[in-house]
C-alpha cells in the first residue's frame, strides 16, 4: 500500500524532494542548491540540466534516508519558481539557452516596444498583470530573438518552452521519449499569455507576442494525473498528479480554500496572496490578480497577490556579495546585537520594485548613514525591509478587498527568524501565525497531487491537518509603528528614477 506523497519542491536557489506522511507531517527530505549564474547586471540565469540532475538525486536522497521505495508513493506533486523561462530542443531535450530567471531584468527593452505597440490596457484586462520583465512572454521572445537558429527552430515546430514545472514534467514522463508538455493553470496565469477567464492561451496576446503557439505547453488544472514515470525513471509508473506555482502551493499547504483567507511566504522574494474565490478581482493598488488553484473540472479558484522580489536573497547578498556573514542563519544574532537600525533603512530594489509601486527605473539604496552605524545596524535593516514591504503591500490587499486582514499566516525559511517574525507583528499592528509544518508550499503540492490519487478526500481533511505552532502579537505603539513607516517611505523614494 502507498503510504505516502512526494512533493518536488524545483525553487529559485534549489531543489527540494520532501516526502509527507497522511497527516501532512514530513517523513523525509533532501535538498540541493543550483548554481545563480549572473553575466549581466540585472541578468539572473539557471542551468535547466543542472536542475534536473539535482531533482533526481534529492528524489532518491529522500527516499533512501527514510528507506523507502517507489511503491511506497502514492503521487508526486511539483511545485515551483514561477515566471522562470525554459525553452528546448524536444527531439535531444537540450535546453537552447539557460532558464532566465524571474527576476531577470534585461528584456525591459521588449516590454517598453510591447507597451509603445499595443499598451498595457489589453494586457490586465485579459491575463490580470501588468506588462513587466517579471514575467515569461519577454523571456521567451529575448530566447527566440537572441539565440542563433532558435526562432528559425521553434517556428519549425522543434523548440518547447516551460516554466520549471513543465520542464520537470516532461523528463520526468520521458523527455525525447513521450514526454508530456503541459503545465497547470498557475503557472501559465503568470505568463502575460493565458486568458485568466477561459483558462486558455489567448490567441490574440499569443500572437500580439510573436511566439510560435507550437512552443506552449498544454494548460491542465492544478490537480489531476498528468502522467506517469518513465520507465527509466526511479520513480517508474508513479503518477505526477499536481502541479501549483510555488506561491500558489504556499496557499494551498496553508488550507487558504477560501474566500478571504490568505497567506505570506518568506523566501527568495515574499508573496502575500489573498483568495478572492471565484471571482476575479482587479487590483487598483499595484496586486496582481492570478489563478490560487483548480481542482480538476472544478471552477478555478482566484486570488490578489502582492509580490515582492527580494527578500531572502537580500540576506544572501548580505552573505555573498558583502560577506557580512558567514551563513544565512547569523543574521538574526548580528541583527538582535543592537536595539534598532539606528536609523538605517536598505530598500532592496535589486529588480526594481514590485509591488505594489512596479517601478522597473528602481534600484537599491541604503540611507541614513553615519559613523555610528555598523554591519549590526545594517543586518538589522536588511530583516526590517522585509516586514516594511509585507506592510505596503498587505495595505493594498486591504484597500482593494475592503476587508482589512485581521492576522497573517505566513511560511518560507525565513519564518524561523524569530526577531523578523516580531517585528513583522509590530509593524503590522496584527498578529503573525506560524504553522506547525512551516514547508507549506512543497506540503501544498502534495495535496494537490494526493487529492488527484484518493489520497486525501476532500479538503475538510486537508484543513483538519492544519495546526499553529507560534503566534506573534504586536507589542509597539501607534506613534512608533507610524513614525517607522513614515521612514521607510521616504527610503523608498529614494530608489525612484535610477535607471
Amino acid at each position: 500500500m502507498s503510504r505516502y506523497m512526494m512533493a518536488l519542491d524545483q525553487g529559485t536557489t534549489s531543489t527540494r524532494t520532501i516526502i509527507f506522511d497522511h497527516s501532512g507531517s514530513i517523513v523525509s527530505q533532501s535538498q540541493r542548491e543550483h548554481a545563480q549564474i549572473f553575466p549581466h547586471a540585472g541578468w539572473v540565469e539557471h542551468d535547466p540540466t543542472e536542475i534536473w540532475d539535482n531533482t533526481r538525486e534529492v528524489m532518491g536522497e529522500a527516499l533512501s534516508r527514510a528507506t523507502l521505495t517507489r511503491h511506497d508513493i502514492a503521487g508526486v506533486g511539483i511545485t515551483n519558481q514561477r515566471e522562470t523561462a525554459i525553452v528546448w530542443d524536444k527531439n535531444t531535450g537540450e535546453p537552447v539557452y539557460n532558464a532566465i530567471v524571474w527576476q531577470d531584468t534585461r528584456t525591459q527593452n521588449v516590454v517598453d516596444a510591447m507597451e509603445a505597440r499595443h499598451g498595457s490596457h489589453m494586457f490586465r484586462a485579459k491575463t490580470g498583470l501588468p506588462l513587466a520583465t517579471y514575467f515569461a512572454a519577454s523571456k521567451i521572445v529575448w530566447i527566440l530573438d537572441n539565440v542563433e537558429g532558435a526562432r528559425k527552430a521553434a517556428e519549425a515546430g522543434d523548440l518547447l518552452f516551460g516554466t520549471p514545472d513543465t520542464w520537470l514534467l516532461w523528463n520526468l514522463t520521458g523527455g525525447p521519449d513521450g514526454g508530456v508538455h503541459a503545465t497547470d493553470v498557475t503557472n501559465a496565469s503568470r505568463t502575460l499569455l493565458m486568458d485568466i477567464e477561459t483558462c486558455q492561451w489567448d490567441d490574440g496576446l499569443v500572437e500580439a507576442w510573436g511566439i510560435p503557439s507550437s512552443l506552449l505547453p498544454e494548460i491542465r488544472s492544478s490537480s489531476e494525473v498528468f502522467g506517469h514515470a518513465h520507465h527509466s525513471s526511479l520513480m517508474r509508473e508513479t503518477a505526477i498528479s499536481g502541479i501549483l506555482g510555488d506561491q500558489q502551493a504556499a496557499t494551498f499547504g496553508q488550507a487558504a480554500f477560501d474566500q478571504g483567507e490568505s497567506k505570506n511566504t518568506y523566501g527568495t522574494g515574499n508573496f502575500l496572496i489573498v483568495n478572492t474565490g471565484t471571482e476575479i478581482v482587479q487590483s487598483k493598488h499595484g496586486l496582481l490578480t492570478t489563478i490560487a488553484y483548480q481542482l480538476g473540472d472544478d471552477a478555478p479558484r482566484y486570488a490578489l497577490e502582492g509580490s515582492i522580489a527580494v527578500t531572502g536573497s537580500l540576506i544572501q547578498w548580505l552573505r555573498d556579495n558583502l560577506g557580512m556573514i558567514s551563513s544565512a542563519q547569523e543574521v538574526e544574532a548580528l541583527a538582535a546585537s543592537v536595539p534598532d537600525n539606528g536609523g538605517c533603512y536598505v530598500v532592496p530594489a535589486f529588480s526594481g520594485l514590485f509591488a505594489p509601486y512596479w517601478r522597473a527605473d528602481a534600484r537599491g539604496v541604503i540611507v541614513g548613514l553615519t559613523r555610528f552605524i555598523t554591519k549590526a545596524h545594517i543586518a538589522r535593516a536588511a530583516l526590517e525591509a522585509t516586514a516594511f514591504q509585507t506592510r505596503e503591500v498587505l495595505d493594498a490587499v486591504n484597500a482593494d478587498t475592503g476587508v482589512a486582514v485581521s492576522e497573517l499566516k505566513v511560511d518560507g525559511g525565513m519564518v524561523h527568524n524569530a526577531l523578523l517574525m516580531q517585528f513583522q507583528a509590530d509593524i503590522l499592528g496584527i498578529p503573525v501565525v506560524r504553522p506547525l509544518v512551516a514547508e507549506t508550499t512543497a506540503l501544498g503540492a502534495a495535496y494537490a497531487a494526493g487529492l488527484a490519487v484518493g489520497f486525501w478526500s476532500d479538503l475538510s481533511e486537508l484543513r483538519a491537518n492544519w495546526g499553529e505552532a507560534e503566534r506573534y502579537e504586536p507589542a509597539i505603539t501607534d506613534t512608533e509603528r507610524d513614525q517607522a513607516l513614515a521612514q521607510w517611505k521616504k527610503a523608498v523614494e529614494r530608489t525612484f528614477d535610477w535607471v
